[in-house]
């Protein structure tokens, strides 16, 4: 059996490494806005999937919602755990399998979809937040904008981070973006590649309309802006 890219990368120290200085001030700026949007009411329960350490929900929490946080990798749940209270949650969860409870609004943020190779998983994982949804319940999916990344990739980089040089080449290829990571820790040489898939918005457009879901507005950054293809940094799309 072979095991997916994000299931060992996710897992590891490393991946909590390399990206331990994401910018929180946007998650929680974007978290403040499209709940505004939404209108949602306090008393929501809100499912953050996948939820990766925690930050977003931990956040939405603070502004008073339930919140069930789900995430495939069990470092990151273990990690999260230490945050959970009465109206917060978090659990090991496999996006693409059903969603136990329904909720008033889930969360796919920060490019957490398109990972898997079939179109047929990427519907599952759709088709299992649709079914999450209360009757008026909305899903929000948070993309970056490929369009955009396409013309201005940055192929090569080197960070260092903690005594860890990481080095990062990133292409697209037979319609994913990859991201080769590459380093030596801990005595040894460590390799691990991440895939989306290069998923533009008329891509999209199929996807919602296979499994039932409508697009109620598009943005295209934190500010909740409209989306334009050639300059915006995200795509994100508010469905019910």
């Amino acid at each position: 059996m072979t095991v997916d890219w994000f299931t060992s990368w996710f897992n590891t120290p490393y991946y909590h490494i390399l990206y331990k200085h994401r910018n929180d001030n946007d998650a929680q700026l974007f978290m403040k806005n499209i709940t505004q949007f939404l209108q949602l009411p306090t008393t929501a329960h809100i499912a953050d999937l996948p939820c990766g350490k925690g930050r977003h929900s931990v956040f939405l929490n603070s502004l008073g919602y339930k919140v069930t946080g789900g995430d495939l990798s069990k470092n990151s749940i273990k990690h999260a755990k230490q945050f959970e209270n009465e109206n917060l949650k978090f659990e090991v969860w496999d996006m693409r399998n059903p969603l136990e409870n329904k909720y008033e609004a889930v969360f796919n943020l920060f490019t957490s979809f398109g990972y898997f190779e079939a179109d047929s998983e990427d519907i599952t994982v759709l088709k299992s937040m649709k079914n999450g949804l209360k009757e008026d319940g909305y899903l929000v999916l948070d993309f970056l904008n490929v369009a955009k990344l396409k013309e201005s990739i940055v192929k090569k980089e080197t960070k260092n981070i903690e005594n860890i040089e990481f080095h990062i080449q990133r292409e697209i290829k037979n319609g994913f973006i990859l991201k080769h990571i590459s380093f030596f820790a801990d005595g040894k040489q460590h390799n691990f590649t991440e895939q989306v898939k290069f998923l533009e918005l008329e891509k999209f457009q199929q996807y919602f309309e296979e499994v039932g879901l409508e697009i109620q507005q598009i943005f295209g950054n934190y500010k909740l802006e409209p989306f334009e293809a050639k300059t915006s940094d995200r795509l994100i799309f508010v469905l019910k």
